[in-house]
């Protein structure tokens, strides 16, 4: 016990960072560190291959990295995160999301055993029933942040024509993100899977409750048999009317952002298979191994996490942009958004104190090559820049072998351009054929790349599950060994609690009829007057024609 409290009670001690001698003597290397590429640093791990060459290296850089690394306690961390300690310390809570990938189970303070083996059981057995029925031809998902992208992801990279089920999302409070979900669905052959950790989420429960009363317009005789929870807190799903045999149940440590490892796949097994599932957690488990045991100077994730920490924290790089090289990784920008800028978007250490250096890039991109032709302008030739975490597979399609061959060549040439820029005696070289030598000089001005980008290369062997699995593991420990060194807490997400609870009373107030008169909110002077022009708008008698998608509002 002993060993456990002094991990948890470093980790909320550890402040102090900016005038730390491990910090200074880390930051210094970093500046004096080259960036040229000379020495090939390739990391495997987990079946991935991440390549570092293309960051700052020094042996100094190096030495001080190890540290750092030390003084700010990162193998006991690690140790505590592995244990199922409280390392979320703010709410007193584990983050124990690796136990669901290696099949372990933990006994709960309460004396409950949150048996997440019986629980995944209990899912396949729900999923080959309705597989042997032929039971619905679409699932519904219901759900938002982490009980949305992690299945949106994973069905993207993984779904197709060929897909058991179709399957429509619906997030957004906006009333027209689920109107345009079930549009054209046959209620009598849809699952409606409402997944909410907490149930306690108004996006959620807004949209499962007009779901519910779909399925009733819609002809559906038993509501309770067309829905399924996915949830820590079952009492207020079976009070939703969800039947207890539907309800698979969340463990309570378990953040949002990591659900996709609990019964939270359950849409994942209904339209893509169960055997993806099981294919992503051996993938994040093998990353697991990893980075418990590889030594800090040959672990992917840690090395990682240290090139960001000298683009971000030294260098004063504010974003990270995410150029994966696939199709079918559409949504891995969005979920690596959710994992690192609610992980790592804070600004005070465990004791309260002020971090002292910048923290938590800003998480960006789209899939390559479309990036390309989008923002690469500003990558190469803005005069901030961004480093860049490419992503590609050694493997694509198998009908379209000269298209991945193409695909490749792109993300290794961008690569390359970043970092080798283009100087002016080069661009002159470009414009040798025209005459007029002023023209040329000044055309040739605009040709200059800067060059010096930092990049990360990322690549699997395919993109199976697997490789899914052990990628989102490396950015999980990645932006674990970040939040060790800042010393904050990845696991809470307070900031996001102020904004909800200010949305609850504003609610209650824009519906307050427009006889009340004028009434004195108590905000600023933008936000009282949009509560007052929305009451007007919203009480006022409705215009006779509205707008209706693809018809003219006046006929």
């Amino acid at each position: 016990m002993g060993k456990a409290k002094y991990a948890i009670e470093a980790l909320r001690a550890n402040s102090g960072l900016a005038d730390s001698p491990e910090w200074l003597a880390f930051a210094q290397a970093a500046h004096s560190a080259e960036l040229d590429a000379g020495a090939l640093k390739v990391i495997e791990a987990a079946g991935l291959c991440v390549d570092l060459t293309m960051q700052r290296q020094s042996p100094a850089l190096d030495a001080a990295a190890q540290s750092l690394l030390q003084a700010r306690g990162l193998a006991d961390a690690r140790r505590a995160l592995f244990a199922g300690e409280p390392v979320n310390w703010t709410e007193g809570k584990p983050a124990w999301h690796t136990a669901l990938r290696a099949g372990r189970t933990r006994e709960q303070p309460d004396g409950q055993d949150a048996d997440s083996v019986c629980e995944y059981s209990r899912m396949a057995d729900f999923v080959r029933k309705l597989d042997q029925a032929a039971d619905f031809s679409t699932v519904l998902h219901i759900g938002i942040g982490g009980s949305d992208w992690g299945p949106r992801l994973a069905i993207q990279a993984f779904g197709g024509p060929s897909q058991r089920r179709q399957i429509r999302f619906v997030s957004n409070i906006d009333g027209h993100a689920f109107h345009d979900a079930v549009a054209g669905l046959d209620p009598r052959r849809c699952l409606a899977v409402v997944s909410s950790k907490s149930f306690t989420t108004a996006e959620t429960l807004h949209n499962a409750r007009a779901a519910i009363a779909w399925l009733k317009h819609g002809g559906v005789a038993d509501v309770s048999e067309h829905l399924a929870a996915v949830t820590a807190n079952a009492s207020a799903a079976r009070a939703l009317g969800v039947p207890s045999s539907q309800v698979f149940k969340m463990c309570d440590w378990v953040g949002g952002r990591y659900s996709v490892w609990s019964v939270a796949g359950l849409s994942i097994a209904l339209t893509v298979g169960a055997e993806v599932l099981i294919g992503m957690r051996a993938g994040a488990e093998a990353m697991d191994q990893h980075f418990q045991q590889a030594p800090f100077a040959s672990n992917a994730p840690v090395q990682l996490a240290l090139a960001g920490l000298v683009n971000c924290s030294v260098l004063g790089h504010n974003s990270l942009n995410i150029a994966a090289y696939s199709a079918r990784l559409l949504h891995l920008v969005t979920y690596l958004q959710q994992l690192e800028m609610e992980s790592l978007g804070k600004r005070v250490a465990g004791d309260g104190a002020a971090v002292g250096v910048p923290t938590a890039p800003i998480i960006w991109g789209m899939p390559g090559t479309d990036g390309q032709h989008t923002f690469f302008q500003w990558l190469h030739q803005s005069e901030d820049g961004a480093p860049v975490d490419f992503i590609a597979s050694l493997q694509g399609h198998a009908d379209s072998p000269d298209a991945h061959r193409m695909l490749l060549a792109n993300c290794l040439a961008q690569r390359q351009a970043l970092l080798r820029g283009k100087c002016l005696e080069q661009a002159l070289m470009d414009v040798a054929h025209i005459d007029d030598q002023e023209r040329a000089l000044s055309l040739a001005q605009h040709m200059v790349h800067p060059g010096g980008r930092p990049s990360s290369l990322i690549v699997l062997r395919q993109l199976d599950p697997r490789g899914l699995g052990a990628l989102l593991a490396l950015y999980e420990h990645k932006v674990f060994v970040q939040s060790v060194v800042w010393g904050i807490n990845p696991f809470d997400q307070w900031g996001v609690e102020l904004g909800k609870r200010l949305a609850t009373g504003i609610e209650r107030e824009l519906a307050v009829p427009v006889s009340a008169g004028l009434v004195d909110w108590g905000h600023d002077a933008s936000t009282s007057y949009w509560i007052d022009r929305y009451r007007s708008h919203a009480q006022a008698p409705r215009p006779r024609h509205a707008w209706v998608p693809g018809v003219a509002a006046h006929l």
